[in-house]
């Protein structure tokens, strides 16, 4: 594939980030409209399929149980209502939904088997099913990729350095390792970061060496902007720049083309001039629908009305991401 490469170093994906901003979203408007249809998005929705207690400690998370946030456990939610979520998902203009479960890993039990129908039922729904459900063996992985899985979400959150200080609890090769076991049972991988924890420039650059330096490139790359939640580590970090989004959203574009960036958590504290800033620079996906699991997020009304208002379309389900193959 043309203009794919595998090998950057931090200092040539350092450079591309520093461009000056209008010339970076130049670079990277050039090469979306060069590996995908410039005013498709694509609109998943994504549910909590059972919410709170994690054991996990991530500093960002309303949901760890260590951690007191207002959050409300709920035990995981029955087949039916997620088929009926799905319903209202797929009618509000989405062709993906991501189930959620605050999980450190996954355990095969009862539970498990009821989220391999989940899958199953959302798939026969004709949408693209993804699951974010912690740490994966590569059994666990091969079960739902049989049960019609999609896609697995499984966040870098930020660099290796930097996620020593994030999260305890599991360690970046556990990250990697699940995001090998997705590949080994043939599931496309949704990863991508957070940035505002307090990571420095060249945290955010090391993140996206690691993502381009992947034999195959994540299929999915979620960019979200910290949502600050009191009760947690980072409640009093700052809001980060709309800049920043930016520049984070046409870096990786650039480097990992052919991929489908998702502008994910804190749109809501973005303006619609900033939003179309960031689809300007490369950004094809969003989640649609009033929560981000548990944060707030614009509902599919007025995120169709700005789609109608910039011109874009929502994306059909299954879609490879690029515009031709060599």
């Amino acid at each position: 594939m043309k203009n794919i490469r595998h090998n950057w170093t931090i200092a040539e994906i350092l450079e591309v980030y520093n461009t000056p901003l209008l010339e970076l979203i130049y670079k990277a408007q050039e090469i979306h409209r060069e590996f995908n249809v410039a005013s498709e998005v694509q609109v998943s929705s994504l549910l909590s399929i059972k919410t709170g207690g994690c054991a996990e400690d991530c500093s960002y998370c309303p949901q760890a149980a260590r951690y007191n946030t207002g959050i409300e456990v709920h035990k995981l939610m029955t087949v039916s209502k997620v088929l009926e979520a799905a319903d209202i998902a797929k009618a509000g203009g989405a062709s993906r939904l991501c189930m959620g479960a605050a999980w450190r890993e996954v355990r095969d039990n009862r539970d498990f088997d009821r989220v391999l129908e989940m899958v199953k039922g959302v798939n026969e729904k004709g949408m693209e099913v993804c699951c974010t459900l912690g740490m994966l063996s590569e059994s666990q992985a091969q079960k739902l990729s049989d049960a019609g899985l999609y896609a697995y979400n499984h966040n870098l959150d930020t660099s290796e350095d930097s996620y020593k200080k994030i999260i305890t609890t599991r360690t970046y090769d556990d990250r990697l390792d699940t995001i090998k076991n997705v590949r080994k049972a043939k599931v496309t991988v949704c990863s991508g970061g957070i940035i505002g924890l307090g990571e420095t420039v060249e945290d955010r650059v090391s993140m996206l060496k690691t993502l381009s330096s992947m034999e195959i490139h994540p299929e999915s790359v979620p960019i979200n902007a910290l949502v600050p939640v009191a009760g947690t580590p980072l409640e009093n970090q700052p809001l980060v720049p709309i800049w920043d989004m930016v520049r984070m959203i046409a870096t990786t574009r650039i480097v990992i083309p052919q991929t489908v960036v998702r502008l994910s958590a804190g749109r809501t504290q973005m303006s619609l001039e900033g939003q179309a800033l960031c689809f300007l620079a490369g950004a094809n996906s969003i989640f649609a629908g009033d929560k981000l699991l548990t944060t707030p997020n614009p509902d599919f009304n007025s995120d169709m009305e700005m789609f109608k208002l910039f011109g874009l379309n929502p994306r059909k389900a299954f879609k490879k991401n690029v515009k031709y193959v060599d």
